[in-house]
């Protein structure tokens, strides 16, 4: 599921649509191929409307990284149900994996499914106990696994259960039964619910001790790329493994470059000398920090210059642009198509 504005990732989203923001130099619907490919899962259909050219430019046919890739462009949203209802000629064979597009996980894929045809169940959620419910819709399940009811973002004190679902579904083409043929049609609020409420059987997997991330949000955006460059989820992460330091091909530090933090390098990109990295740093393609500059748990996509001098403090910076020499920005999201990146720290998005 590959539709959405992601306003909340705003004003990255403007640049890219949300699935294709990357996660240590890849879209984070790479990775999610890359999961389900791991699975045995190759024959893949992606439902897009936002910047929906810019996915399939990037993937093609998937023959390059080894899926069977078809696409349905959606003219008006219907809600994410209906997105898969537009896509049920390709999902009718039998039961189908459904994954939202923003989700970084190593899920194990193939236990969900397993444990969803051993229980004979028309509909599973994947799901996972959260810290805090109130962002979440949770789940409450009997003592089998099957559930008996939801919650939209309780507080805590009203919380019949901690499990949030995760955006992982597996179905049975049955479903379609219960799914309008027309109109917006939502999953979490919709047809989960009216499932349960006639009894059918919605199984709840917990998927506890895997990773799992909705990356919808420019803090969690940052903090999940931080996750993997600290190896708290299984990715496929190319380039040269250093201490402290993993380098894609044709990329360069500088001897008197200072790493105090963990760094990811893309391709074709350099470290000048007397630079600092702290915290988590990671950088895109054909990117250039100049001397003196400092980066401290920043994320700076491809083709930008970080001119010398200036200061990064717990930001994002989008692609093409520049850093003004000596300028400090702290806590910010920015992009720009121009190539310089104006403003201070309070003038763009703030996380």
């Amino acid at each position: 599921m590959a539709a959405g504005v992601g306003s909340r990732l705003e004003p990255l989203t403007t640049q890219v649509p949300k699935p294709m923001v990357p996660i240590a130099n890849r879209p984070v619907m790479e990775h999610i191929f890359d999961l389900l490919r791991t699975h045995g899962i190759t024959d893949v259909i992606s439902n897009l409307h936002y910047q929906a050219e810019k996915i399939q430019a990037h993937f093609g046919d998937g023959s390059q990284i080894g899926m069977n890739l078809q696409f349905h462009e959606e003219k008006e949203l219907s809600g994410d149900a209906g997105g898969v209802r537009a896509c049920a000629e390709f999902l009718r064979g039998g039961t189908f994996v459904v994954l939202m597009g923003d989700l970084l996980t190593d899920a194990d894929l193939t236990k969900v499914i397993a444990e969803h045809k051993a229980k004979k169940a028309l509909a599973t959620i994947a799901v996972k106990q959260v810290p805090d419910v109130r962002h979440f819709g949770v789940v409450v399940m009997d003592e089998s696994g099957f559930i008996k009811g939801f919650q939209e973002k309780p507080e805590p004190e009203v919380a019949l259960s901690n499990y949030a679902s995760t955006g992982i579904y597996i179905l049975e083409p049955e479903v379609f039964d219960h799914i309008p043929k027309t109109g917006q049609f939502g999953f979490g609020r919709q047809l989960f619910p009216n499932l349960v409420e006639l009894g059918l059987p919605v199984l709840g997997v917990s998927i506890d001790e895997y990773y799992w991330s909705d990356v919808g949000t420019i803090g969690q955006y940052r903090s999940s790329n931080f996750d993997a460059l600290d190896g708290k989820v299984r990715l496929n992460m190319s380039g040269e493994r250093q201490p402290n330091c993993i380098m894609e091909a044709g990329s360069s530090v500088s001897s008197d470059a200072r790493i105090e933090g963990k760094l990811y390098l893309g391709r074709n990109s350099h470290i000048a000398p007397s630079v600092t990295i702290k915290g988590y740093v990671l950088i895109g393609d054909n990117c250039r920090i100049e001397n003196n500059a400092v980066l401290d748990n920043t994320i700076v996509w491809s083709n930008t210059v970080v001119e010398r001098g200036a200061v990064l403090t717990n930001s994002v910076v989008g692609l093409n642009c520049t850093v003004p020499a000596g300028t400090t920005h702290n806590e910010i999201a920015s992009v720009s198509l121009a190539p310089t990146l104006l403003g201070s720290t309070k003038e763009k998005e703030a996380v």
